[in-house]
């Protein structure tokens, strides 16, 4: 029995040092390196860029000569009854039976190369290069929005933290606050009303920090989804204020932000790269127009015994032109087809240039609001604080009543909260201008 006990002691310990040793305390930068390396989108597109490398690889295989090497071998058995038959004099002539066998070995090697089809097969390598970069490109600005999502989460996580510490603490002010209440109801020195309008007042703190709690717990919840992380690992938050103490960008000329953004936007320069990957495909339909030029080669032989095989060699060497002269409109099709993907390409990179534009203008100025938001809530709380302070020597004093001390007291809460919400908020709001910049780094 004791032996069973020890062992079962020594499992629980085991199991509880795995826990403790599982638990992760992750940063801000720790969520963005795992969000980079497990979030869902940003693995598949890594796994689709192998496949326009492998495009890549087979548009410049379409310059190389082709091999193929073939062989076949053949058996065959011809059976014929004894027979009389008629020959050339009429004379009548008996055949006697017959079984032959034949067997007949082949070797093959040989192929083809394109020698000119209208540059279609340098325009195929050039699409193929571009569709690449573009992907490359696409896939760098869907890291740069993973990065702002992480952000906006894990900012979420550091906001309902502090909303929650705080409201603990509000708590526990108007519980000693309530104690005294009752105590100066004890003594004459309130009335019931003051009491009541108190414990109402105490209620309202512990349902909303139920609440902040609840909105915590949620909003790590959805940071770990996001991250593609187990909820129940139990991670733990390193939530102590990131912030981007550089603001010079708000100090900036806003047609200058304009060119940092089409320079840097990683979705703009996809964009111009799928528009020079439409106008190869244009090269590539026109193409269609020219002649095309190939050649062939190839060596074979046979015999009747495999030891045989290269008594006999046949070598052969042919060059094929072909004209086109009518494909039922097909070619003129492939070309309009491609004017109109390039024209509908450009349309679009004109429309991504003025959503750019409007992305940073918006940002900028919800930057700037922010700012001026947070200097406006530490002001007010400031105000809160100092109004709170006269409120109780008044009280004290008899010269408010406990209804005026309630709501300077309420407004002082109000305050903090206003001011925790536009803090982050302004965290939030420089990684949104970065973000329409294209500056947010992604290694």
């Amino acid at each position: 029995m004791k032996t069973f006990s020890f062992y079962l002691i020594a499992i629980t310990l085991f199991s509880l040092q795995g826990r403790i040793f599982a638990q992760r305390k992750i940063t801000l930068n720790d969520a963005i390196r795992i969000a980079l390396n497990q979030n869902t989108d940003i693995i598949k597109n890594e796994n689709n860029i192998s496949s326009y490398e492998s495009q890549l690889k087979n548009a410049y295989g379409n310059l190389i000569p082709s091999v193929s090497v073939g062989g076949s071998w053949n058996w065959q058995r011809v059976n014929s009854t004894g027979s009389s038959q008629i020959d050339y004099f009429g004379q009548e002539q008996y055949t006697p039976s017959t079984q032959t066998d034949s067997r007949q070995y082949s070797l093959s090697a040989g192929g083809n190369v394109t020698l000119f089809n209208g540059l279609s097969n340098f325009a195929s390598i050039n699409q193929a290069k571009n569709n690449l970069d573009a992907a490359r490109m696409d896939l760098v600005k869907l890291k740069q929005y993973v990065i702002l999502q992480t952000v906006n989460l894990f900012v979420n996580i550091i906001s309902d933290n502090e909303l929650m510490k705080y409201q603990e603490q509000d708590l526990k002010y108007n519980q000693g606050l309530l104690d005294r209440i009752k105590q100066m109801y004890d003594l004459k020195m309130a009335t019931i009303a003051d009491v009541y309008s108190q414990e109402v007042q105490t209620s309202n703190s512990q349902y909303n920090l139920l609440q902040y709690k609840n909105n915590y717990e949620e909003a790590k919840i959805s940071l770990l989804n996001y991250l593609s992380t187990d909820v129940s690992d139990n991670d733990t938050f390193d939530i102590q204020q990131t912030s981007i103490t550089d603001t010079s960008l708000l100090d900036a000329n806003i047609d200058s932000l304009y060119q940092v953004a089409l320079n840097n936007r990683k979705d703009y320069v996809s964009q111009k790269i799928k528009l020079e990957s439409a106008e190869n495909g244009l090269t590539i339909a026109r193409g269609g127009l020219f002649p095309s030029l190939s050649g062939n080669y190839g060596f074979s032989t046979s015999a009747l015994d495999p030891s045989n095989l290269f008594n006999r060699k046949v070598y052969s060497l042919g060059l094929s032109l072909n004209f086109p002269i009518f494909s039922h409109w097909s070619t003129e099709n492939s070309i309009q087809n491609a004017e109109i993907q390039v024209e509908n390409t450009n349309e679009d990179l004109n429309a991504l240039e003025r959503q750019v534009k409007s992305d940073v203008k918006s940002a900028a100025l919800d930057l700037e609001v922010a700012k001026e938001q947070l200097k406006v809530s530490q002001q007010t709380l400031k105000s809160a604080q100092q109004s709170l302070s006269v409120k109780k020597e008044s009280y004290t004093l008899g010269a408010i009543t406990f209804i005026d001390l309630q709501q300077s007291y309420r407004d002082y809460v109000n305050a903090e909260n206003t001011r925790i919400t536009a803090e982050h908020n302004y965290l939030v709001k420089q990684y949104g201008l970065l973000s329409a910049l294209g500056e947010l780094r992604t290694d």
